[in-house]
């Protein structure tokens, strides 16, 4: 493995339910009422991918730009003082970084929650490619972010292994051809067990080497 593809949210920093929370209510708002669990199950991907999925042609695209820029507003405003990447993850970039080990992010997440991630905590001096959710015209499972972010750091797709935390992320490394290690801040690893490319599964980034990637959980 010659280079790493990192998820953001649920991956870099734990804030998937701070997401889950501000759909439910931008959802409910717009007079579609969800359990969080269903919540769970059915938000996944680009945001105006999301919203034309759960209302059809409901919503033209200036419309469902501005419901995606509301909900994604609310979630910075909610998650701004908890702020932080997950345990381990300063130190296991910086490890990387003195490896020479190229890395990119590949998120389905706007630009400026991207910005807003990396910008505040000062670790986008790490990443060779940031890709968000403009630079793709599929959003995930469809492999289009980490094949272009294989390319953008210049590793083969089957030499790179991808960190992520969601299902569909999950199947979005096997759509792409590469290994997957999973972190279970979202999920619980009994729902990642019939994917055969997972190599190990983390809690958090705690002592965590590049050697230890070889070493399947």
């Amino acid at each position: 493995m010659k280079g790493i593809i990192f998820d953001l949210d649920g991956t870099m920093v734990d804030n998937m339910m701070t997401h889950h929370q501000a759909w439910q209510r931008k959802l409910s708002a717009l007079g579609l009422d969800l359990t969080l669990e269903e919540v769970m199950d059915q938000i996944h991907g680009i945001n105006e991918e999301i919203i034309e999925r759960l209302f059809g042609d409901r919503f033209n695209r200036e419309q469902r730009d501005r419901i995606s820029w509301e909900k994604e507003f609310e979630y910075r405003q909610i998650f701004k003082e908890n702020l932080q990447l997950i345990s381990g993850l300063s130190e296991f970039l910086l490890h990387l970084k003195q490896a020479g080990t190229p890395l990119a992010i590949g998120t389905a997440a706007p630009p400026e929650n991207v910005d807003f991630v990396l910008d505040n905590l000062n670790v986008r001096k790490f990443f060779k490619s940031v890709l968000h959710s403009g630079n793709v015209t599929k959003g995930k499972p469809d492999p289009e972010i980490f094949l272009k972010s294989a390319e953008n750091i210049g590793v083969p797709i089957e030499d790179c292994v991808v960190f992520e935390d969601s299902v569909v992320g999950v199947q979005t490394a096997l759509n792409s051809g590469c290994s997957v290690v999973v972190i279970t801040t979202t999920h619980n690893k009994e729902e990642f067990l019939h994917f055969p490319h997972v190599i190990r599964f983390i809690k958090n980034y705690e002592g965590l080497h590049f050697n230890d990637l070889l070493k399947v959980n």
